[in-house]
């Protein structure tokens, strides 16, 4: 029993590769370290202060570190300044330093004051370091014999560490973005079904790789309204993979590229046959680039709920008439509550291999107890939808390769999403060896950055 609990535990556990940040850190605080032993200092605290403020500062861009930087030796200063200034008043009542009950409420009047300074200049980020640097300035004494040399090389210490990581920042570690690949993500890893929202983060993550020149597909086992109603701020630069394979979409374009519709012989036989069973069913159509979904049969209470919250959609266009071309059907889908999908599966089955159909049983957002059934085109999945994008890709680029980036467990928490969306970016952009040389720099060393 225990070697088993221990097997599990030992299989939940996650080791992401090192990140830049992490290493720029390291090398950061490194050099802070050897700075101060060059110059003489062994142990002493400057060195742990240029290293705290390099930890700090160090941040996932340059940009966000200069603020950071910025922010800090703005407290800094406020806090050496009222530290400075209470060590030059404080020995002039010299029974003040020998009276801790005098002594101690007095430098809590100076951290109040050098917290409300911070707002008062309007820095009320920069508070709290301007309270912990006067502290760290005062809290020697009476043991401090030259006030403006505590404040001045907390100040330097500071500037130090800052001046490190800024620097470690700017360098870019050695590293080739993978423009001649084709990144494939399954939606599903990034939200819990299609009603839920995809993390704010990861579309953060996703739009910044767009704009760095990764080429990412998004593939979806629903309709392009499941991306549309969240991807306006995101600038996708591949067509997507939408209805589980069955169409592929170009949302800057919003025209569908392809799709692959039901034979309208075989369209017919399973209308008829779900109507013989006495089943409701949705019809997905697609007719000149309009995702037009109709009904037929009575709606369930299941089916009612779903219908009430995707025809809220404005990228789903729901009719009540049955004024559809058969040629235009993309997939038939039944929702079904209890063991009805299960009675269908075993009635329709053994027929859809004939027809060149095939099912996928799924669950229902919005529903506890429910499912859905779809049925497709045979060649109408993922894998066949992959190879047409690729071939309609590698018209204009023809190096172009396939990767798939999949989640083993699935979307389970906001922290999945980012994890997918991290090895999707070591993977866009893998770090090299300092030694390593790229065959294909040495015929276009632009390749290299």
């Amino acid at each position: 029993m225990s070697h088993r609990i221990s097997k599990s535990i030992f299989e939940q556990l996650y080791f992401p590769p090192l990140g830049q940040r992490i290493i720029k850190t390291s090398f950061a605080v490194f050099l802070c370290l050897v700075f101060y032993r060059l110059r003489g200092y062994r142990g002493e605290t400057m060195s742990a202060e240029a290293a705290i403020t390099a930890i700090i500062c160090m941040q996932p861009y340059v940009q966000d570190t200069k603020e950071y930087a910025l922010n800090r030796l703005s407290g800094t200063l406020i806090g050496a300044f009222w530290g400075f200034l209470f060590l030059l008043l404080v020995p002039i009542f010299p029974e003040i330093g020998r009276n801790p009950f005098i002594l101690y409420p007095l430098m809590g009047l100076g951290t109040l004051i050098s917290l409300y300074s911070s707002v008062v200049i309007r820095k009320p980020d920069t508070s709290s370091l301007a309270a912990i640097v006067f502290v760290c300035v005062v809290i020697a004494y009476p043991d401090i014999e030259n006030p403006l040399d505590q404040a001045f090389h907390r100040v330097l210490d500071v500037m130090v560490g800052m001046g490190i990581a800024i620097g470690v920042n700017v360098f870019r570690l050695p590293r080739v973005k993978q423009k001649d690949k084709v990144f494939f993500v399954r939606t599903s890893d990034l939200a819990s079904d299609q009603l839920a929202r995809i993390p704010s983060s990861a579309l953060f993550r996703l739009n910044y790789l767009y704009n760095d020149g990764a080429k990412i597909c998004l593939m979806s086992e629903h309709a392009p309204a499941f991306f549309m109603s969240q991807m306006s701020s995101v600038n996708l630069s591949v067509p997507m993979i939408v209805m589980d394979g069955a169409g592929i979409y170009d949302p800057n374009e919003n025209t569908y590229v392809s799709t692959v519709n039901l034979d309208p012989d075989s369209s017919r036989w399973l209308m008829k046959r779900l109507d013989t069973l006495e089943t409701s069913y949705f019809i997905y159509t697609v007719h000149k680039n309009r995702n037009c979904i109709y009904h037929r049969g009575r709606l369930t209470d299941a089916e009612a709920i779903v219908y009430q919250r995707m025809k809220r959609s404005p990228y789903r266009q729901y009719l009540d008439d049955d004024h559809f071309a058969l040629e235009d059907v993309v997939y038939i889908k039944v929702v079904a509550t209890g063991d009805k999908a299960a009675k269908l599966q075993a009635a329709l089955g053994p027929s859809l291999a004939h027809r060149k159909l095939r099912i996928a049983i799924r669950p229902q957002a919005g529903l506890t107890d429910g499912s859905s059934l779809y049925f497709y085109a045979a060649n109408a999945d993922i894998a066949h939808a992959q190879d047409r994008l690729m071939r309609l890709l590698q018209k204009k680029e023809p190096e172009l390769q396939p990767v798939e980036i999949f989640s083993k467990n699935g979307y389970r928490s906001e922290h999945d999403a980012a994890h997918l969306l991290h090895t999707l970016g070591n993977s866009y952009e893998p770090f090299r060896p300092f030694f390593w040389i790229d065959p294909e720099s040495e015929k276009d060393p632009r390749r290299l950055r």
